[in-house]
C-alpha cells in the first residue's frame, strides 16, 4: 500500500532551483559535519575547528563566556516559570542554581581544595563545559544545513530497510547516529529533539535513539583509548566498540521501558514501491527542499533551539557532574552498584571482574571514569572498560541533563533503567571483545 505523499513519484521535471536547494546546503552540512580536514597538524571535523577557533578567540574570557551562559542557564526556569512544571523540573532548577555556585568556584579558585583537584571541577569546566557551551550553538548555526533541506528525509528512505527492522527507528536516524558519532552527542541530541518536535520521531523513536545512538565522539574515543593505552590496538577497538553499542541498543529497543513507549507521529516517513526506493527517496528530498524556509530563517530557528539547550545543560553538568564525581570518589556508592554487573563479568573468568564492574557503574557518574579507575587493570579488562565507556551512552555529567533537557519523554527512572540495561549487556559483551582483541595481537 503506498502513502499519499507518493504522488510525487509521478514523472515530473525539478526545476533547478529546488534540486539546487536540496543539494547545496546539504553538501555544505556533511562537509561541515561528517568530512575531517587537516589544519595546523589536526585533523578533525570543519565544526570541531571553529569551536576550537573560537575559544582560541575568546583566550582566557572563554570561562566568563561559560559562566554567563550558566547563569542564564540558571536563570531560564524560573524567567520562564519552567520550573513549576513538574517535580523533576524543580529539582533540576535548584541543580541549576547550584550549577551557577560550581562554575564561579571553579573560574575563581574559590572554595575548598579537594574542590580543584584536577579530576574535579577543573575536569568539568575545562573538558566539558567550555567546549559544549562552544559547539552546541555553534553546531546549532550549521544544522539548518543537515536536517532543513531534504538531506534527512532522503537518506532516510534508503536507509529503512536497515534500520527499522533492527534498531525500530525511521531511516532517517542515520544522521542522528552519525552526527553523534563524528561530532557529538549534544549534536546528536539537537537534531533528534528538533526531529521529534516537528512530529517526525515518534516518543519511542526519540526515546532510542537519544539513549542508544547519542554516544561520544570518535575524537573522545581516542582520548579514552590512549588514557587505557589503547592505541596500538585503535582500529580493534574503534570497530568493536561501534558494533557493540549498535548491537546493545538493538536489545534494548525491545525490552521495557523502550519496547512500551508511545509510537504514534505526525509526519512519518514514505514508505517505498517495492523496486521504486531511489525515487521515493529523490521526490521525497525534493519536496521537502521545495517546501524548506529560507535560510537565514532556519539558521535563525536553530540557533536559537541550540541556544536554548546550551544554557540548559550547561548548569546540570557543573551541579550534577560535580556530585558524581564526589561519590565516585569519597563514596563506596559505585562499588556497591558495582556488584550489580559482577555476574556480567565473572562469568567469563577474568581476573579483574570485580574492580571491572565497580569501574563501569562509576560510569553512571561520568563516562570517562572507567578509563581513568581500570588504567593499570590487565588488557582484557582496560579493553572492556574503554568498550563500556563508549557504549553504555548514558552519564550524569553531561548525556543525562543533556536528554532531559530536550522535549523527549524520559524521566530519570527510565533513563537509569535503560543505562543499567546497556552496562549490563556492554559487560557481557565486551569483555569477549578483549580476549578477542588480545588474541588477534598475539596475546
Amino acid at each position: 500500500m503506498t502513502r499519499p505523499s507518493q504522488a510525487s513519484e509521478t514523472v515530473r521535471r525539478p526545476s533547478l532551483t529546488t534540486v539546487l536547494k536540496l543539494f547545496v546546503p546539504s553538501l555544505l552540512g556533511i562537509l561541515i559535519f561528517f568530512v575531517p580536514i587537516t589544519l595546523g597538524g589536526r585533523s578533525t571535523i570543519a565544526l570541531d575547528h571553529m569551536v576550537g577557533g573560537v575559544r582560541a578567540l575568546l583566550g582566557d574570557a572563554d570561562g566568563l563566556y561559560a559562566v554567563a551562559m550558566i547563569v542564564a542557564g540558571a536563570a531560564y526556569p524560573l524567567l520562564t516559570g519552567r520550573w513549576r512544571r513538574s517535580v523533576t523540573e524543580r529539582v533540576f532548577s535548584v541543580l541549576k542554581v547550584a550549577g551557577v555556585v560550581a562554575a564561579l568556584m571553579a573560574l575563581t579558585g574559590w572554595g575548598p581544595a579537594f574542590l580543584h583537584e584536577p579530576d574535579m571541577l577543573p575536569f568539568l569546566f575545562d573538558k566539558l563545559v567550555i567546549p559544549v557551551g562552544l559547539i552546541v550553538p555553534i553546531g546549532a548555526i550549521f544544522l539548518a544545513l543537515l536536517i532543513s533541506y531534504g538531506l534527512l528525509e532522503l537518506i532516510g528512505v534508503l536507509v529503512q530497510p536497515v534500520m527499522r527492522p533492527i534498531w525500530r527507528t525511521p531511516g532517517r536516524s542515520a544522521i542522528d547516529a552519525v552526527a553523534s558519532f563524528v561530532g557529538s552527542y549534544s549534536i546528536g541530541l539537537l537534531i533528534t529533539n528538533r526531529v521529534y518536535q516537528a512530529g517526525q520521531y515518534s516518543a519511542r523513536e526519540a526515546a532510542i535513539i537519544a539513549t542508544g545512538f547519542s554516544t561520544v565522539s570518535a575524537t573522545f574515543m581516542i582520548i579514552v583509548a590512549k588514557t587505557l593505552d589503547l592505541m596500538s590496538v585503535w582500529n580493534l577497538y574503534f570497530w568493536l566498540t561501534l558494533a557493540i553499542t549498535f548491537l546493545v541498543t538493538a536489545i534494548t529497543v525491545r525490552l521495557p521501558p523502550l519496547s512500551r513507549m508511545d509510537d504514534g507521529k505526525t509526519d512519518g516517513e514514505p514508505d517505498s514501491v517495492p523496486g521504486k526506493r531511489l525515487t521515493t527517496a529523490w521526490h521525497t528530498g525534493l519536496d521537502v527542499a521545495a517546501k524548506a524556509p529560507s535560510l537565514p530563517q532556519s539558521v535563525a530557528l536553530n540557533f536559537r533551539e541550540g541556544l536554548v539547550m546550551a544554557i540548559s545543560i550547561l548548569p546540570s553538568i557543573m551541579s550534577v557532574g560535580l556530585a558524581g564525581l564526589l561519590i565516585a570518589k569519597y563514596t563506596p556508592l559505585f562499588e556497591w552498584l558495582g556488584w550489580v554487573f559482577y555476574p556480567f563479568t565473572a562469568i567469563w573468568g577474568l581476573d579483574d571482574a570485580l574492580v571491572l564492574s565497580q569501574a563501569a557503574a562509576a560510569g553512571l557518574a561520568e563516562m570517562f571514569l572507567p578509563a581513568l579507575l581500570m588504567g593499570d587493570a590487565g588488557f582484557v579488562a582496560r579493553f572492556a572498560a574503554g568498550v563500556v565507556s563508549v557504549s553504555a551512552v548514558l552519564f550524569f555529567s553531561a548525556s543525562i541533563p543533556c536528554i532531559l533537557s530536550t522535549s523527549i519523554p524520559l524521566s530519570v527512572g527510565r533513563i537509569l533503567v535503560i543505562w543499567l540495561l546497556r552496562m549490563a549487556l556492554s559487560l557481557l559483551l565486551a569483555v569477549p571483545a578483549g580476549y578477542l582483541a588480545q588474541a588477534i595481537m598475539g596475546g
